[in-house]
């Protein structure tokens, strides 16, 4: 299976030396932006209220024009780190994903220790908290959407669990070569986003521009790929995001010796909104 030995990249920050060429990857059009990883740097971070020992790269926030359903953290937690009310918006349901470290997430006075791997899903007005009780800095993406509720569709509960717990789903005709992990149902109508984990094998892709409604979020957890974005062809690697804007077209084909797999939001389940 694709995940026999997950790896979680994670960004150690610092700066680059004097002597390093400016060229990278780094570029934003009207239909996508690629952040690589060695964009997210000391100077970019942020330090949010009520958190403490906690710095964050912001690599995706609602811009108008663009993308505008989400943002997308990434959060560097040192030891005895946390917050005691991290989310300041009732309105708005969350995901973590630890991708190195360990964190202690507390769920209605309901102890969770999340280690690399580990997935939750926040609903709005949930009574959460983090901290990180180990000894050394734990690293994890923190996703966060305004809920759209809709009439007659409860509100979906929080919930805890793992990648290395949920089956990866086959993609029909593949041959294991493309699989996505679904921590939620797609039919299940109280959740309006998914963030799931899509994996290749070596060789495996997508072999046709996909062009959708969704907005994407794509950070890249473990390889390598060319990576079709709009009209361009990118290489990305593990410690990369692609943000994609709705109808952007895309397609991939996994270029390494190793798997390649990234964590994936999209917005789903629910009509388009005329608030422009």
């Amino acid at each position: 299976m694709l995940k026999d030995k997950p790896q979680y990249y994670a960004p150690k920050g610092g700066l680059p030396p004097q002597s390093q060429i400016m060229t990278d990857r780094a570029v934003f059009k009207d239909a996508y932006a690629v952040i690589p990883k060695g964009v997210m740097t000391d100077i970019v971070v942020s330090f949010l209220p009520h958190w403490a020992h906690t710095r964050f790269w912001v690599i995706a926030r609602p811009l108008s024009g663009f993308a505008e359903t989400f943002s997308h953290y990434i959060a560097d937690i040192a030891p005895e780190g946390g917050s005691v009310q991290p989310e300041a918006d009732d309105t708005v349901e969350s995901v973590i994903f630890v991708v190195e470290g360990s964190i202690d997430l507390t769920i209605d006075d309901k102890m969770h220790k999340l280690d690399a791997g580990g997935y939750a899903f926040l609903p709005p007005k949930c009574d959460w908290q983090l901290h990180n009780s180990s000894g050394s800095n734990a690293t994890f993406h923190w996703i966060r959407k305004r809920y759209v509720a809709a009439d007659g569709v409860d509100m979906p509960k929080a919930f805890v669990t793992s990648d290395q717990n949920v089956a990866p789903t086959e993609m029909a005709g593949t041959d294991g070569a493309w699989a996505t992990t679904r921590f939620v149902e797609p039919d299940d109508l109280r959740h309006d986003m998914h963030v799931t984990i899509v994996s290749f094998k070596p060789g495996g892709n997508i072999p046709f521009a996909e062009t959708h409604v969704m907005e994407h979020g794509l950070y890249v957890l473990q390889g390598k790929a060319i990576y079709r974005l709009n009209e361009d062809w990118v290489e990305v690697e593990a410690g990369d995001y692609m943000w994609l804007r709705a109808f952007c077209p895309q397609a991939c084909v996994a270029a390494g010796p190793e798997p390649f797999r990234y964590l994936l939001y999209k917005d789903v389940n629910r009509h388009m909104s005329f608030d422009l």
